[in-house]
Order: C-alpha cells, then structure tokens, then sequence
C-alpha cells in the first residue's frame, strides 16, 4: 500500500543498534520504498554522536537527489542526531522534522556508557517545521521532559498515550497513529 501523503524523500534516524524489522520505521521505510534513505553510521550499538550527524547528512545528500523537500523522522537517540545536524545546517531545505520519543540525556536511564558523546546535547530552536511525540510512559524520558525539549526546539509536542518507547516492544505495527501525526507536520 502506497500512502497518499507520501510526497516527499524521507531521511530515517533511529535510535541505537537502528530499528528491527518490527519497528514502525522500518515499516515506514518499506511503504516509501526508494523515498526513504536511512541513515548508516558506522557506531550503530556505541552511537557517537558526529559519526551520526555525518550520517544524517549523507542520507540527506542521498534523499535531496530525490526530492528537494526532505522530512527528517527521527526515534529516540536518533531525534539528538538529527536534531544536532538541522541545528548544524540551518539553510539546507526541510521540509520538516518529526522526532519520536527523545532520551533524556540526564534521566536515570540514558545508556551514559554507550552514548556519552549525545550527553551534553542540547535542544535549541530548529529551523524548520518540527513535531515532537511523547509517551507517558517511557522509560527513557518523562512527558514533562519530552515537552520541554519540544519547547525548546519550538516544536509542536504531543503526547501519545502509554505507549512505552514507542518502539517494536510497543507492539505499535506500522503505528497509524503516527502517520496522522506525520501527515499533520508534512501536509501535501
């Protein structure tokens, strides 16, 4: 099934080890077939985070070549990378950004180990249309803290129920919710 809102390049940033197969990005990624460029960074399981930026930005080049407007969907860790990169590259065109249940580098559960490079990232405003979705229930970040960045990226937010990590172990599928979500951030 082709979705009709699929009328851009779509750069997909997922968190560490990348998204399985039962991931709603993966899923995603399937339906947009060569519309979708995912990013490659050769630190997937010990993310560092200029090895993911550089990595953003080839899966950028990549999806520009396709499309002039690409929209970033980034999940957890990979909403620091890309927001790191759109921060970074303030003029390249965006046609958004729709960033999926971000860590909280300063939680309790933040893998400090594996991803110390992403600790001190900061959330700033973006340069483009962003929408920031939330879980009550996260583990890796509370609503309020999910808001807060949203805030500070001068980011829509939204709060999407309990819906965990809002990963595979979410049971979510190809999460219909979240393309209404999209849809609302990347209007044809």
């Amino acid at each position: 099934m082709k979705w009709w809102w699929t009328v851009a390049a779509y750069v997909i940033v997922p968190g560490i080890d990348g998204s399985d197969g039962q991931h709603w990005q993966t899923s995603w990624e399937r339906q947009w077939g060569t519309s979708a460029v995912r990013i490659n960074p050769s630190s997937w399981s010990t993310p560092d985070l200029d090895d993911w930026v550089d990595a953003v930005q080839e899966a950028y080049d990549d999806a520009s070549r396709q499309d002039s407007r690409v929209v970033l969907v980034a999940h957890s860790l990979g909403c620091w990378a890309a927001s790191t990169w759109l921060i970074k590259n303030p003029l390249s065109p965006t046609g958004g950004a729709f960033l999926v249940a971000p860590p909280d580098p300063h939680g309790p559960a933040f893998p400090r180990q594996a991803a110390a490079t992403f600790i001190e990232v900061s959330a700033q405003p973006l340069p483009c249309p962003a929408l920031v979705v939330g879980s009550a229930n996260d583990p890796y970040c509370t609503p309020e803290a999910a808001a807060g960045f949203a805030a500070r990226w001068e980011a829509r937010w939204h709060l999407a129920g309990a819906c965990g990590h809002i990963n595979s172990a979410s049971g979510l599928g190809s999460w219909q919710h979240g393309h209404r979500l999209l849809d609302s951030l990347t209007p044809r």
